[in-house]
């Protein structure tokens, strides 16, 4: 079963993952699969450690703070972006009309990556838009990339959009890259929030 996605960043320890917020909710104890393809052996599994929050999602899980960066390691093996063959760097938010392709997984057991290409959309109370059909429950934390660069992810306003044609991202400034420098830094995580109402 899976219920969220997420990408390998680009790190000094090769060991970094960027989803949603709201993908990591407190007390479930949650593995990343990478290049996930209709099914996963034990070994494929890395387990999530540290979480990475902004303040603002600890708080009062501030839409505008969706975003997570999460330490993923396994038993033996080298890092998880030198298995992948490199990871996304971090972007900042799009102009209206950039080019972005959307990559994940709908909720469920099983499958194959979906997503779609489009030109981001106007901002919608503060969130960057996408008008990009088949993004269903499932593909939260999905980034929006360009080339190996994450722009944004699925995520924000509704938990990324109660619409499978029309998704959000958080703002990517300099709050996020904050963040990338304290996981970077190894210090202590945050503990996520339980609960996730995204008002759909």
């Amino acid at each position: 079963m899976h219920t969220c996605t997420g990408s390998v960043l680009d790190s000094a320890a090769g060991d970094l993952i960027l989803t949603a917020a709201h993908c990591m909710a407190g007390g479930v104890d949650a593995s990343f699969v990478p290049a996930f393809l209709n099914n996963a052996e034990p070994q494929d599994f890395w387990n999530i450690g540290e979480v990475y929050l902004d303040p603002r999602w600890v708080s009062d899980q501030d839409p505008l703070a969706d975003f997570a960066i999460a330490r993923v390691s396994r038993d033996g093996g080298d890092a998880i972006e030198a298995l992948t063959g490199g990871g996304f760097t971090l972007g900042a938010t799009p102009p209206v009309g950039t080019d972005v392709t959307v990559t994940g997984y709908a909720f469920g057991v099983g499958g194959v990556p979906i997503g779609c290409e489009a030109a981001t959309a106007a901002n919608v109370r503060g969130f960057p838009s996408l008008r990009c059909g088949g993004l269903v429950a499932g593909t939260s934390g999905s980034p929006w990339t360009t080339g190996s660069t994450a722009l944004g992810i699925v995520g924000g306003l509704e938990g990324g959009g109660c619409l499978e044609n029309v998704s959000y991202t958080p703002p990517f400034d300099d709050a996020i890259k904050r963040l990338l420098a304290r996981a970077e830094a190894s210090g202590p995580g945050d503990d996520p929030p339980a609960v996730f109402d995204d008002d759909c």
